[in-house]
Formats: structure tokens, C-alpha cells, sequence
């Protein structure tokens, strides 16, 4: 425990630097000064308590928890940051003109107005759930594979909080789809191992004729990964950490593989679910087809050369904020493999933006998604060595190159 004692006074710290910004501007006009600035960050602060309660396994949140206490101090979090940062900037731009603290309020102020409109669109982007068809093309294709449907959830972070509406239509979707194949790639629970029941409650009743297949995601690890994997595991799913598995469709045999999740190398009690790309495609013949689940797009490059054909991975969320038009996405900033579809070689990536939220309910140009991924066959004879394709949205290749002319998909 002393590491989330350390961590916990790293946040504090931060926190009342934070509050020190925007108290400072704000004590001297709102009613009871700094009393009722200090009550409030007091208010806002002390759910932290539970969290880390929670992550030792002491205690289970309930929806309401979640909803009223958690939520709000996660929306909190991100409203201070920018405040305190929009403040120091009205005030440095106020201070020419002899009128810092009185631009720096105003900035706030209008700071604050952006952020509840921004929370307002964003919650309402959280109920909008897209099912996106992804038609993937190979050169060599087995024609038993040929119109093979795969669907793909990804980072549902189920919990008792989750709004059992949304989960009914993700499920409902799936069925549409009529898969040969459904996978999970990820983050299917919200941090507490309990929340397998609520996850079997939505999507227990889910099946395919070549299976429902999840591997690990990192908030899967931090909930504690044996008893998620185990509740899985009833639910009648198979779960792949590190290992590849033959299925056969019309005759044709393909590999589908699952990964480990970085997160695994960081608790030494689930290190078994920490990735190992080498095991995970020992078995594959060098000559087969191979789709792998990996939750972590950082995976594919080393996927990649291991001869993964077509990766699945999620985890990024596009950054729960993104602008799709010009490929962008907060998750850009930190991530080579952000969004979309990608290709390198012969291999194609794609990730998708998560089927629900996590933390606070906010997507704007990044919607909850259910992949329907269809593999074709290329009709496509040249003398040059054939490219994979997707066809229906385009597709990039590592973000060192250029992206990948649609009319060549």
C-alpha cells in the first residue's frame, strides 16, 4: 500500500496547487471567501478515499456510488485543470492593462460556460451508438473465409452503473449482425471484479457459431484478472492470454489469437496475463491466416513482424474527443496507433473507439462502436505484390507514411 499512499500525496499536492490557481481568483467574489472554497474542494476530493479503498479490494462501489460520488470527482479533475490553467492565462493576459485577476476570472468564467456545454455534448454522445461496418480485403484470401463476419466489442467497462438501455442495444446489434465470430477486445469490466455479473447479465446470452472469444484489457488486470477471467470463462467465452487457437469456417482453417495486456507486467500477481508475442504466435504456421485480439494497439508493430494478418485492438478510446475528418484524436497525442484502420505490409490494424465510456459519460467525435469487420478475398491480379485493403473508410498506414489511396482499396 505505501505506493498509493505516495500516490495519493502526488495527487494532493497537485490538487491544491490546482485549487490555489483558481481559489485565488475566485475566494474574493464568491459568498464566505475562501470557507466555502475549501468546503468545496474538501467535497470534491474526498472520493479519492473510496477509490483507493476500492482498488485494495476492501470495498465494491455501488451504481449510486459511482453515479454520484465518483462521476462528479472525476468531472471535477478535468474542469479544475482547465480552469486553473485558463485563469493563469487571463490573468498574464490581463496584466499588461493592470487587470489580471479581473481577466482571469472572466476567463474562467467563460472556461466554465464551454465546459457544461462540452459536458452536455459529450453525455449526449455516449448514447449514440454506431455500428460501423469495416470490409477488410486480402490477396490470398481462403474462399472459405470469403464474407466472414467478425463482430468486435471493445472497452465496455461494465458496471452496475452502466445504463442497462445502452447495454440492451449493444447486444441487439450484435444479433443483427449475425456473426460468424464475436470477439471482445478488452476492458470489459469498470476496475472492480464484481462487475463480471453485471457484464454476464448484458452479454451472457451472446453466442456465434465459431464462438465468443476476449482477451485482457488493462482495467480487466487492475480489477484483478483470475476472478474476471473466471467469470468469463462461465459465461461459456473463451478467454486467450498469450496463445492462438485453430477455427474452421467452411472448410478453411484460420489461427485466432489473443495477446496479454501490458498492464500485467505491472502487478506481480497477474504477471501470467502479461503479453508475450512470441508464445502468443508459436503456433501459428507461417503460412497460415492469423487474426489476433490484442487490447493495446503499442502490440502491433511487434505483432507485426511475428506475421500477424489482422490485429483487432481497442483501448485507446480515440481519446473519448476527436475530430475523424482530419484523423485526430487526443489519444494522437501520445500514441502512434490512435484510431481507425492502419496498414504496414501485408498486416492491417484496426482500433476501435470503445463501445461504451470510462470515467465520466463524454464522447464527441469518437461514438461508442460496434465493428462489424467482413473479410474479402482480393479479385485484384497484378504483377506487383498485392495490398490488403479496407474498403468503406480509409485506411492509414504507420503513422511515419502516407495514407493509403482509396482507390486502390
Amino acid at each position: 500500500m505505501p505506493s498509493l499512499w505516495k500516490v495519493m500525496a502526488g495527487f494532493m499536492a497537485w490538487n491544491g496547487a490546482l485549487w490555489l490557481v483558481v481559489g485565488g481568483l475566485l475566494a474574493p467574489v464568491v459568498p464566505g471567501g475562501w470557507r466555502t472554497v475549501l468546503a468545496l474542494m474538501l467535497l470534491l476530493v474526498l472520493p479519492i478515499v473510496l477509490i483507493i479503498r476500492g482498488m485494495g479490494g476492501a470495498a465494491y462501489p455501488s451504481a449510486f456510488t459511482r453515479i454520484w460520488i465518483f462521476r462528479p470527482f472525476w468531472y471535477a479533475q478535468l474542469a479544475l485543470l482547465m480552469l486553473a490553467v485558463t485563469g493563469v492565462v487571463g490573468v498574464l493576459a490581463g496584466l499588461p492593462f493592470g487587470a489580471g485577476a479581473q481577466a482571469g476570472r472572466g476567463a474562467i468564467g467563460l472556461m466554465g460556460g464551454i465546459l457544461l456545454a462540452a459536458g452536455v455534448w459529450g453525455y449526449v454522445g455516449t448514447r449514440r451508438l454506431v455500428v460501423r461496418p469495416l470490409d477488410v480485403r486480402f490477396a490470398e484470401l481462403s474462399p472459405g473465409l470469403q464474407g466472414m463476419r467478425i463482430v468486435q466489442l471493445s472497452d465496455l467497462h461494465v458496471g452496475p452503473h452502466t445504463s442497462r438501455r445502452h447495454l440492451a442495444r449493444i447486444a441487439e446489434a450484435v444479433r443483427r449482425a449475425e456473426p460468424d465470430l464475436i470477439v471482445l477486445t478488452g476492458d470489459q469490466v469498470d476496475d472492480y471484479a464484481r462487475d463480471v455479473e453485471p457484464l454476464g447479465r448484458a452479454f451472457g446470452g451472446l453466442a456465434a457459431p465459431l464462438g465468443v472469444v476476449a482477451v485482457a484489457g488493462n482495467h480487466d488486470v487492475y480489477a484483478g484478472w483470475e476472478p474476471v477471467r473466471r467469470g468469463m470463462e462461465r459465461l461459456g467465452w473463451r478467454v486467450l492470454v498469450n496463445e492462438a487457437v485453430p477455427l474452421e469456417r467452411n472448410g478453411a482453417r484460420f489461427w485466432l489469437a489473443g495477446t496479454g495486456d501490458p498492464a500485467g507486467g505491472r502487478h506481480p500477481g497477474d504477471s501470467p496475463v502479461a503479453p508475450d508475442l512470441q508464445r502468443t504466435m508459436a503456433a501459428v504456421p507461417e503460412d497460415a491466416f492469423s487474426i489476433v485480439l490484442a487490447h493495446n494497439p503499442a502490440l502491433w508493430p511487434g505483432l507485426v513482424r511475428l506475421g500477424a494478418d489482422l490485429t483487432l485492438s481497442g483501448h485507446t478510446h480515440h481519446g473519448q474527443l476527436a475530430i475523424p475528418r482530419l484523423g485526430w484524436s487526443v489519444a494522437s497525442l501520445f500514441l502512434d496507433h490512435a484510431m481507425n484502420a492502419y496498414r504496414e505490409g501485408d498486416a492491417v490494424l484496426y482500433v476501435n473507439p470503445g463501445t461504451n465510456f470510462w470515467g465520466i459519460p463524454f464522447r464527441i467525435g469518437a461514438l461508442p462502436e460496434v465493428t462489424v469487420v467482413t473479410l474479402h478475398g482480393s479479385p485484384v491480379v497484378s504483377s506487383r505484390e498485392a495490398e490488403p485493403a479496407v474498403l468503406g473508410r480509409e485506411l492509414r498506414r504507420d503513422s511515419r507514411s502516407r495514407e493509403l489511396d482509396r482507390s486502390r482499396a
